[in-house]
């Protein structure tokens, strides 16, 4: 039998075929191999990396799935896996990762806090508050756990525990801007009832030789949609007497927006305005920051339509906040710029205050009223031909956290008429007893 000629070609082309293939296994399982050799904390980091920074939470589970076998008591592993669970709405699988947790180490903070995440988000306030406690009980100092809790009461509309909450929590961390701000925006929420009575005294150098004294007696309530707050106004200016009513609203439009509502009414338009109303729209944002955008109108012998706008902001201890006033009148734009500064000392009513500024402040009650040349009432009509620069300074002291106590002491360089400038010095103080 005659054998045929080998095909070399043929041959080389199919060991060449063969060869790749075998590097390929060769690297495929060196791959796997290299992978199973892998510590729990190796793909630990892994799975954070596919979540974070590809994120591909699928991938993300399978490689925490990889970890737990190696380590199934890694109790922050198993957290991260039903943080995961809890990402991709597996609320049912998040919730026996977090129990499994809880059950071998009771008071865990991080699996008390995602767990308690879980229900909050998951619109079960009440779950969430019993899954927290015994975390807190644990950890009575968990700035995360203090925290959820007082957004959970917020949640349940139990306002008052919410604000002992925050105020523990700024014990602990009397410099956290988020626990400051929030504890802002509730505390007038944590009673239903509020009344208020104050005094300012306003005494000129020159000009004026009869000082001024404001009073006011308010009573405040928390209604469905917001606070509600009556002011009856007394002012005894030149030895005239003069009385305002006014009513200033609060609503609540969502998490993030409220607005600031009012409008007043006087009989006797020399000693107020004898309509004034205002209106402001107010946003709370990110990073403990506020703004808001509005008008303010008063109505003297004369109408004036005043803009405002402000930014503030929480930072440490501090608030601060930068408020413009803008007034078109006669083909021209009158500004007031005004900063204010806020010290906390500890909760939200427990304060020193600093402000300085430039131009009037229609918010101002002792600037509701200037005269022309002619002790003519012009009400603030003409503000761009009077010139102002002030400052003041005030103590804010809450007692019991119902009783409010305020002091303010301010000093303001004035111009009544053109060219004409004098000193006004002002005392005010203050007391609002909430229940």
């Amino acid at each position: 039998m005659i054998k045929s000629p080998i095909n070399y070609d043929l041959f080389k082309g199919h060991f060449k075929n063969y060869f790749c293939l075998f590097l390929f296994c060769v690297f495929a399982t060196n791959s796997i191999f290299s992978q199973e050799k892998l510590s729990s904390d190796e793909l630990f980091i892994n799975a954070r990396k596919a979540a974070f920074d590809e994120d591909d939470y699928p991938k993300a589970i399978r490689i925490t799935k990889q970890a737990l076998e190696i380590s199934p008591d890694y109790s922050d592993i198993r957290i991260f896996l039903g943080r995961l669970y809890t990402w991709t709405d597996e609320v049912e699988l998040a919730r026996k990762e977090f129990e499994r947790v809880i059950q071998k180490n009771s008071g865990y903070e991080d699996a008390h806090l995602a767990y308690g995440y879980l229900e909050y988000w998951d619109d079960n306030p009440e779950k969430a508050l019993i899954v927290i406690q015994p975390g807190i009980d644990k950890n009575p100092n968990s700035k995360g756990l203090l925290m959820l809790k007082a957004k959970i009461l917020n949640n349940l509309e139990r306002f008052a525990e919410a604000n002992a909450t925050l105020d523990e929590l700024l014990v602990f961390y009397p410099k956290d801007s988020e626990a400051r701000a929030f504890s802002q925006k509730i505390k007038d929420l944590s009673s239903k009832n509020q009344i208020g009575v104050s005094y300012d005294f306003v005494r000129f150098d020159k000009r004026f030789s009869d000082p001024w004294h404001l009073a006011s007696l308010s009573y405040g309530r928390q209604t469905p949609i917001g606070s509600v707050t009556g002011r009856l106004n007394y002012a005894n200016r030149f030895t005239n007497n003069g009385v305002q009513f006014e009513v200033d609203a609060y609503p609540r439009i969502s998490n993030t927006f409220y607005a600031y509502v009012s409008g007043g009414i006087s009989e006797n338009g020399g000693i107020f305005p004898r309509y004034r109303a205002g209106f402001s729209l107010y946003a709370n944002l990110p990073k403990s920051f506020e703004a808001d955008a509005g008008f303010r109108f008063l109505s003297f012998s004369k109408s004036t339509w005043i803009y405002t706008a402000s930014i503030g902001k929480y930072y440490s201890n501090y608030w601060f906040n930068v408020r413009t006033y803008l007034t078109p009148s006669n083909n021209s734009l009158s500004k007031s710029v005004s900063l204010s500064i806020r010290y906390y000392l500890a909760g939200a009513d427990d304060y020193l205050s600093f402000g300085i500024g430039t131009g009037l402040s229609p918010d101002r009650p002792e600037n509701y009223i200037l005269y022309d040349d002619d002790n003519n009432i012009v009400g603030i009509t003409d503000p761009e031909k009077l010139k102002s620069s002030n400052i003041s300074l005030g103590y804010r002291k809450s007692i019991k956290a119902t009783n409010i106590f305020s002091i303010k002491v301010g000093a303001e360089n004035q111009e009544y008429a053109l060219d004409k400038k004098g000193y006004q010095l002002s005392i005010g103080v203050g007391y609002n007893k909430r229940f």
